[in-house]
């Protein structure tokens, strides 16, 4: 098992509105593609940065199943994150593998 992580750093004026968004919106859809299995929102604690961070996590089973993503979900699903939270937000991405 795998979990695609996205961390983002979200402005202190939007992320109560981000974070309802992505609960009833966003996460949904992720989900709804079929790619992941589970999925969690993990807010990050004692961070020093402005704005609210979050650690957004997908659970996967295999590789193809991200790559199946990534080629047909994740473009659109990523633009519209973008035309929402245009500036307001910076996000990268990470692939754990789970070992225990």
């Amino acid at each position: 098992m795998f979990i695609y992580n996205v961390t983002v750093n979200v402005e202190e004026s939007v992320h109560e509105e981000w974070l309802r968004w992505m609960k009833e919106i966003h996460i949904p859809e992720v989900m709804g593609t079929g790619c992941f299995v589970e999925n969690r929102v993990c807010k990050l604690v004692a961070v020093a940065d402005e704005g609210k961070t979050y650690s957004v996590q997908y659970t996967y089973k295999t590789e193809q199943d991200l790559e199946h993503y990534q080629k047909n979900f994740a473009p659109a699903l990523q633009a519209s994150h973008n035309q929402k939270f245009r500036d307001k937000f910076v996000a990268f991405r990470t692939l754990l593998e789970i070992v225990h």
